[in-house]
């Protein structure tokens, strides 16, 4: 376009129209690339719900929110995406294993509980490393009995398994003990991983650790762990049988039903051995390898073995799987290993907030009671609520039994616990009179920690539901289980530190300029008030030294540094941390076998509800014309 002045005007004398494009109305300008941007703003909130796990399109509908409309926000989605692309770059470039490792420094600067422990190979490249802090630390001393230990895969960009230590607290909740990124899964860094962990532990070792079956982790565990019961996880055991077995499963239909009732609804080793050898004689199995390995270790894996041994209630290693799930929500395959450390932190502080609700409701509520007995209004008082629910349902359910002695030796009685409506199954309750103790065969106070209801119908029969005995309450599922102190476990827990998080303080101004900012909003007026006062204030703020507060700062974190209040600390490394290399995951490509009819029938096809025919749904029938 070319203009020229003709006395008071302009006059556009040339104009070529293949230059340029449609003109846009105003509201639409916001989507050129020239008039696109991400504000400093929007930038901290786009960080704030990347690192909550939102993805793109929910953080536009939350820009979209802020903004007020779409073409309010300035920018369109691909510009989060690039934005939060070359941060990740950024991040690249600086190397994450020396991120990590700085982390771990501040970390434990901050807070003296905290233990860390990495390993680095010849060439500088990062290995395997541990941590965990001062609230895992001492949950371990109140509910360290029984631990369950797995490997998780795609959960940063390196494919390092995640390995978590946990357990179970006393509202039955799944709890943390430490966790580790391995650089391999080989016994070698099994063993490194236990004897790091346990240290950390103070060197006190589970009474059981439920495991996946794997080689490395059972070898890793006979040798630091000699002492401690090892079980193997049920659930991954079963998940191969339609494999190794799926000419039988084809064959026979009615083997999934027996096989189950063999392994879940079994409650002696006797009736077990009974019912196996029926099953394996039936089936033709007697010659399967495969299954002679397994019966070999029954006693690791089959309910029936694992009933007089304390698990906490848990026969396999759903709560490392149920916390692999939960850190889907933090951490994907390609998070980095130094973020991957904040999710976690994150993760763990949305755990620790569940298990206050839940002190909090046991201590300031009461349970509805269905019976009139003492027994139960004590147990209210003593167990959480969780543990409380379990106990109440064991109590009610026992009126549903009959007690009829069957024999006597002395002070032993042994009764014969039967049931009122159509189950058929008898339970055998033997009774100590004098020290008032009973022996159930199902076991569930051994194996859980809480009576059960055969052993209460006999207390029924002899009238001694009037208080709960001490001996069957175990301190781990009662309100009073984190009473005790951990002296040798330095924790911040509950003390105000004289200096306020950079993120509270601006939290409480963010409250603060939002009620500002809506008074300011209601005119005209009131806004160009208020953006004066705001220009002033800001100008008085970028003047102000911050050196003052920045000394006072760092004096505090030097007194937190002290060498009496490190448990564990590696040295400095002179060179940078490389990050480690990518290397393939242990795993076995995929089979030819012969697959189990469940992961071979076809999905049902849905039908049209006007003219039942395949392919179309009602909303598009060719019938409607």
């Amino acid at each position: 376009m070319c203009i020229r002045k003709e006395e008071e005007r302009w006059v556009v004398c040339k104009f070529v129209a293949q230059h340029n494009h449609e003109l846009l109305t105003p509201k639409s300008t916001s989507m050129l690339r020239g008039h696109r941007g991400v504000t400093r703003v929007q930038k901290n909130l786009i960080l704030t719900l990347n690192e909550s796990g939102v993805p793109t399109r929910k953080i536009m509908s939350v820009l979209s929110k802020e903004a007020g409309g779409d073409f309010n926000i300035g920018c369109i989605g691909k510009d989060v995406e690039n934005y939060l692309g070359n941060k990740r770059k950024k991040l690249f470039e600086e190397g994450g294993a020396q991120r990590l490792y700085a982390y771990f420094l501040e970390r434990q600067c901050k807070e003296p509980g905290f233990v860390y422990s990495m390993q680095v190979d010849e060439n500088g490249c990062m290995g395997s490393c541990f941590w965990t802090d001062a609230r895992s630390r001492s949950a371990y001393q109140y509910f360290g009995d029984v631990v369950t230990f797995d490997a998780k895969y795609l959960t940063n960009v390196y494919k390092m398994p995640f390995v978590p230590f946990s357990g179970v607290n006393h509202h039955h909740q799944t709890i943390m003990f430490g966790c580790a990124l391995l650089v391999n899964e080989t016994a070698e860094s099994y063993i490194w991983l236990l004897r790091t962990w346990q240290e950390a532990m103070l060197g006190r070792a589970p009474s059981t650790i439920i495991t996946d079956d794997d080689k490395a982790m059972a070898k890793a565990i006979a040798e630091v762990l000699p002492n401690t019961t090892h079980r193997l996880c049920l659930w991954h055991i079963l998940q191969k049988f339609p494999e190794h077995l799926a000419h039988v499963y084809n064959k026979f239909p009615e083997f999934q039903k027996e096989f189950h009732h063999c392994i879940h609804e079994i409650v002696t080793s006797d009736e077990f051995e009974e019912e196996w050898v029926s099953i394996v004689v039936k089936y033709g199995l007697v010659g399967n390898d495969w299954l002679q390995n397994l019966y070999n270790r029954r006693e690791k894996w089959v309910p029936a073995y694992l009933r007089t041994t304390f698990c906490a209630g848990m026969s396999t290693t759903q709560r490392s799987e149920s916390m692999n799930k939960f850190f889907k929500d933090y951490v994907r395959a390609s998070t980095m290993v130094s973020d991957f450390v904040h999710q976690y932190e994150k993760a763990l502080d949305a755990r620790y907030f569940k298990e206050k609700e839940k002190d909090v409701r046991t201590k300031s509520t009461r349970p509805v009671l269905k019976t009139c007995w003492e027994i139960e209004e004590e147990a209210a008082k003593v167990y959480t609520r969780k543990s409380f629910n379990i106990f109440q349902d064991e109590l009610f359910n026992c009126q549903r039994y009959k007690a009829t002695k069957v024999h006597q030796e002395g002070e032993s009685k042994t009764y014969e616990v039967a049931p009122r409506g159509n189950d058929k199954r008898i339970y055998y309750v033997s009774l100590d009179c004098i020290e008032a103790k009973a022996i159930c065969i199902c076991h569930m106070f051994e194996f859980l920690g809480i009576m059960c209801r055969h052993i209460l119908c006999v207390f029924m029969k002899k009238n001694n539901l009037d208080c709960l005995p001490h001996h069957y309450v175990l301190e781990r599922w009662t309100i009073n289980a984190k009473s005790r102190a951990i002296c040798d476990i330095p924790n911040s827990e509950g003390h105000v530190s004289t200096q306020e998080d950079p993120t509270i303080r601006k939290s409480r101004l963010m409250m603060q300029f939002y009620d500002i900012a809506e008074l300011g909003s209601q005119s005209r007026f009131k806004m160009d008030r208020l953006s004066l006062a705001l220009d002033k204030v800001h100008k008085e703020l970028l003047l102000m030294g911050n050196v003052e507060e920045q000394n006072f700062e760092v004096g505090d974190m030097s007194r937190n540094d002290s060498p009496m209040l490190r448990s564990q600390v590696i040295s400095n490394f002179s060179q940078t941390i490389q990050d480690p290399q990518r290397l393939p995951t242990k795993g076995r490509p995929k089979s030819l076998r012969a697959k189990n009819p469940r992961e071979t029938q076809s999905v049902k096809k849905r039908r049209c509800s006007i003219c039942k025919i395949e392919g179309h749904t009602k909303n598009n029938c060719p019938s409607l014309g």
